[in-house]
């Protein structure tokens, strides 16, 4: 923290940090980049062990500036393609305590990140056998090949929709009528030898499914619709077969719904219509997906491994929260890939402390702190997830009670950071006396926040 800045809340005093620079800030990145593989090791000892699920995801930030060796341009989650970024792979426990994080060139496939985790259980972490979890676009069947198995590791993931319309070919293993009383059932393929395969069927995912393609087919439609209004109006007409086919791939491009449209494109014409066979073929399969997994039954049921699919949402959380809602990683200013690797280390130790905060402030937060009874409430696994009845009482009268039957007002963690940040601690002289530190006198929800937290008050 800067000088100019400590004036404004007591940690640096709290901490005994004195003066700080912003070269010795800078010194401080350099030395947390050298010790990231210690502190990772740490959190493994801490959270890891042999036999249990790992949550494993990417996702992707700008920089700003071109000079890091790791700016690349590459598919953007934040829809900037028109910047350079990096790629960040994150590996987290079961229950979304984060525990790992690298950064790759910006350029770098999901796919092509997963090795360096391997390599980092089995060689760091010194984890005999894990299953990995990762969604269908990191976990492919390469991957599995050359990866995984090699490394005697097992895996759940997801197939891609042509894997799954080939499983629900006419001669395929998935039969459709299976679904018209149940949302989940395991079938086995012999393109999947020694795996489980988990199909589900969501109808409220199917509805999703089919309105977005139906918006999407409108959108498509009315673009359409304007490029013939532009080659048949009479004043500078659109004319050429290029022309067309150029105005017509970029409505094609946006809407990615080419192929439910037949085009007809000529010199001075075009037609269109919609592929109705096709897109009925597409909405067979709507709200059905399929997981696949290399852990036996009795270890990890259809049900089970189900859930651990969905929690991959956890990771998902934890890109949320790092990018947007609470730790604002961006912007990333840095030069050097070292500085950068430091950078993005701090955020996942600042996020595996918040992930701690929420674990002990549940109860204070719109949270659902009763995740037993919210499961208890959910009819399957497949179904959206639940909230408990507290968790709804919470929410709706905003109010928690604490132990001493006092009501409390609920809070986000924003909030409760921001009404924490009014806690002060003041430095006071009477009459010339040297000063003395005096710390203000916690509210009704600051003190239950502390206590949840184990903070010492009079030490505080």
């Amino acid at each position: 923290m800067l000088d100019s800045e400590t004036a404004t809340h007591s940690l640096g005093d709290t901490l005994g940090l004195g003066r700080v620079s912003a070269r010795d800030l800078y010194a401080t990145l350099d030395w947390l980049v050298g010790e990231q593989a210690f502190i990772e090791g740490s959190l493994a000892r801490r959270h890891l062990k042999n036999g249990m699920l790992l949550l494993y995801d990417v996702t992707s930030t700008y920089l700003e500036g071109r000079c890091c060796e790791l700016a690349k341009h590459g598919y953007s989650r934040d829809g900037r393609p028109d910047r350079p970024q990096l790629v960040i792979g994150l590996l987290c426990a079961a229950d979304g305590c984060p525990v790992a994080v690298e950064v790759f060139a910006g350029n770098t496939a999901d796919p092509a990140t997963v090795a360096a985790q391997v390599a980092k259980l089995k060689d760091r972490f010194r984890l005999r056998h894990v299953a990995l979890v990762g969604d269908r676009g990191m976990i492919t069947s390469a991957r599995i090949e050359q990866t995984l198995k090699p490394a005697g590791l097992d895996w759940i993931t997801a197939l891609r929709a042509p894997a799954i319309r080939q499983l629900a070919s006419e001669d395929g293993p998935l039969q459709l009528s299976l679904f018209d009383e149940r949302d989940m059932a395991e079938i086995t393929s012999p393109d999947y030898a020694g795996e489980r395969l988990v199909v589900c069927r969501n109808p409220a995912l199917a509805e999703e499914r089919r309105q977005h393609r139906e918006s999407l087919l409108v959108a498509t439609e009315k673009e359409l619709a304007r490029i013939k209004q532009r080659i048949e109006r009479a004043k500078a007409p659109l004319r050429g077969a290029a022309a067309i086919g150029q105005a017509v791939g970029a409505v094609q491009d946006r809407h990615k719904m080419a192929k439910h449209f037949d085009l007809v494109i000529g010199a001075d014409s075009f037609s269109y219509s919609r592929k109705a066979d096709a897109i009925a073929e597409e909405a067979r399969l709507d709200g059905f997906y399929v997981l696949r997994t290399s852990l036996p039954a009795a270890q990890l049921d259809s049900a089970a491994t189900v859930l651990a699919y969905k929690s991959l949402a956890y990771a998902e959380r934890a890109f949320r929260s790092l990018k947007t809602v609470d730790l604002q990683l961006r912007p990333v200013f840095h030069w050097t890939a070292d500085r950068v690797r430091a950078h993005v280390l701090l955020c996942m130790l600042a996020y595996y402390l918040e992930w701690h905060m929420r674990q002990r402030l549940a109860s204070m937060l719109f949270d659902d702190h009763d995740k037993p009874a919210a499961a208890a409430r959910r009819l399957s696994p497949v179904a959206k997830a639940k909230v408990s009845d507290a968790a709804r009482k919470k929410a709706a009268t905003q109010l928690v009670i604490d132990a001493d039957g006092n009501s409390l007002p609920v809070h986000s963690l924003q909030t409760m950071l921001a009404d924490l940040a009014t806690l002060t601690a003041n430095r006071v002289s009477f009459a010339g006396a040297p000063p003395i530190r005096i710390l203000a006198k916690p509210t009704a929800v600051q003190t239950r926040v502390l206590t949840l937290l184990g903070a010492d008050l009079a030490a505080a």
